[in-house]
């Protein structure tokens, strides 16, 4: 037990489902077993739910990781002390901003400082964080922030298959015109040094066409003739073993069926909608090219359900038993990813 790696679990919005699952995922005996967790946020938040949900759970308000505890139906949270009253389910509220952004903050100077070996974050609420006086689109961009990282991307893990994007948070519009041989070459060199940080011995990895068909030579639109294919071509010569472009409605069945390691998605939701039909819970988000290890659940805060105990907590779970399983591969980071600014 006590080789276990320790995360640190923000529970994001204090009124989303973030705390619900955060809660009801470390209350799990093979949690436990996988990993030492504690949570990051106010105590108030996880007191008021186990007093809603009528759970059998004692909350253990700590200042410092080594106070905790660690066993079973105890839940250890780093008490940030932001929220102080019941606030309402389900509302944008800049405190509960404040407290998402306070936690995420905390859990990554636990983890620059090597106190924890991973961050689990559960999910926050962008108009809120903004409520709260962030700049930031997400957690990915303030965790690049806080940690002086520019090289910070998403990678998606389902079901053995690590799904990267070579553009993310653009419109559709935006997205294609940033499909450029330098851009791509970019990508999928990223996408190579994650496979490999991750523990893939010899990489394998796909291109996805941007255009049906794979563009059927240029009918139906000249990307992949220009910069996808070029690309690739640059890639393999520098004895990289990548394939593509693959039409998108084959590459991830191909990827899932153990074809490829990797396949790097042109844009957000071309490897974000493949996931999360083949395993909706299942998809667990990783942030690669930052110092520290970083994995998260994959979708909203659900304001509609909060509170009423009816959160899914399999995302979380997916997301908590992944940390635990790069864990020891976190050393590795600062090395191959190390701070770009301060």
């Amino acid at each position: 037990m006590n080789d276990l790696p320790i995360l640190a679990v923000t529970l994001g919005d204090p009124v989303g489902i973030g705390p619900e699952i955060t809660l009801k995922t470390l209350a799990e005996p093979e949690a436990l077993q996988m990993a030492h967790g504690v949570a990051v946020g106010d105590a108030i938040v996880l007191e008021r739910l186990v007093r809603h949900l009528g759970l059998h759970l004692e909350i253990n308000p700590i200042a410092t990781v080594a106070d905790a505890r660690f066993t079973t139906g105890v839940i250890d949270v780093l008490n940030l002390g932001v929220v102080t009253e019941d606030l309402p389910w389900g509302e944008v509220n800049a405190t509960a901003g404040a407290a998402a952004v306070g936690a995420i903050e905390v859990a990554t100077r636990l983890a620059l400082a090597g106190e924890v070996d991973a961050v689990v974050t559960a999910p926050i609420n962008k108009e809120a964080i903004w409520a709260a006086g962030s700049q930031h689109l997400g957690h990915t961009e303030m965790l690049g922030e806080l940690t002086g990282s520019t090289r910070f991307n998403t990678m998606f893990w389902v079901s053995g298959l690590k799904i990267f994007f070579a553009t993310r948070h653009l419109s559709l519009r935006e997205a294609i015109s940033q499909i450029t041989r330098e851009n791509i070459e970019h990508a999928i060199r990223e996408a190579y040094t994650a496979l490999e940080v991750f523990g893939t011995e010899k990489p394998r990895l796909a291109v996805a066409a941007l255009n049906p068909h794979g563009g059927e030579n240029g009918k139906f639109g000249d990307e992949e003739i220009i910069a996808i294919a070029p690309a690739v071509a640059a890639a393999r010569v520098a004895g990289l073993d990548v394939v593509g472009p693959i039409p998108a409605d084959s590459v991830f069945h191909q990827g899932i069926q153990g074809r490829f390691d990797g396949v790097l998605s042109l844009y957000h939701d071309q490897g974000h909608i493949a996931s999360k039909t083949y395993d909706f819970d299942g998809t667990v988000s990783v942030t690669v090219g930052l110092p520290i290890l970083r994995t998260s659940v994959d979708h909203g805060t659900a304001f509609d359900i909060a509170g009423t105990g009816r959160a899914s907590h399999g995302t979380m779970r997916a997301a908590f038993k992944a940390a635990a399983t790069l864990a020891p591969y976190a050393r590795k980071l600062p090395v191959i990813y190390p701070p770009t600014r301060r």
